[in-house]
């Protein structure tokens, strides 16, 4: 089946020449033109790729030109075209976040793996957390807490010690920082489809940054976050190492 392909690279060396040596074997589209985006680099180009590609209707393919590699496929020149073909489509939501800054004004970002509230100073953040508009509590003190979905929760959720989520569970993983108090409090399994607020006390006191895929807003007094069932992103993967199977992996090294 004859693809047309745009190539997506990071800055590195290693993904640049794969750039150069996959547009001379199997040409290269331009993204809106394009039947599918192979993004090259690592697990933060793949994420980079999918926001900018996310209004295309092309599913993107990574393959690992980077580091970890979470998010992509091996690196090999040879049969792309049929590795297109052979490969199984995994569709994943993003959460929305939305961030008030202590001056009011509101920023808005979309993120595929996790939102995170981080402390910005020497002094631990005190937050209160609301599901659905109900308090469910008044004071975590911690270096931050953050909700990660299914994709995500193998990245900066699993290393504060939050759970890992099958692709395909309809719940988002709320996980504390380094929690001080409530000590033993570790976070909360919560359906997809609930809006989590976070309002920061004392932030003067304890100023607070959120984050979004790499989107940083400082001095934030409060942040709501759901689930954006409008928006999808299309992942490629070889058949038998789809994110599904690298979840469950992950739990048994």
């Amino acid at each position: 089946m004859s693809r047309k392909i745009a190539f997506i690279a990071s800055r590195s060396e290693v993904a640049q020449k794969a750039l150069s040596m996959l547009s001379r074997r199997y040409g290269h589209a331009a993204p809106d033109e394009a039947d599918v985006v192979v993004a090259l680099g690592g697990d933060g180009h793949m994420l980079h790729t999918l926001h900018k590609t996310q209004k295309l209707r092309a599913p993107v393919y990574g393959m690992n030109c980077g580091t970890i590699g979470f998010l992509m496929n091996a690196y090999r020149e040879d049969d792309l075209l049929e590795r297109l073909d052979a490969a199984e489509q995994e569709d994943i939501n993003p959460l929305s976040m939305q961030a008030t800054r202590a001056d009011g004004t509101i920023e808005t970002h979309l993120a595929i793996n996790e939102v995170s509230l981080l402390r910005q100073g020497p002094q631990a953040a005190k937050l209160s957390i609301q599901v659905d508009g109900r308090l469910r509590l008044e004071e975590l003190v911690c270096d931050g807490a953050l909700v990660a979905t299914p994709a995500g929760s193998t990245a900066y959720n699993y290393s504060a010690h939050g759970p890992i989520l099958p692709i395909g569970a309809d719940v988002l993983a709320l996980t504390a920082v380094a929690a001080f108090r409530p000590r033993r409090w570790r976070g909360a399994l919560l359906p997809k489809t609930v809006r989590v607020r976070f309002d920061v006390r004392e932030a003067e006191k304890r100023p607070v940054m959120a984050d979004a895929d790499g989107h940083s807003v400082r001095d934030v007094v409060s942040v709501e976050v759901m689930s954006e069932p409008r928006v999808t992103h299309s992942i490629l993967f070889d058949p038998g190492h789809g994110l599904q199977e690298r979840l469950i992996q992950e739990q048994f090294v």
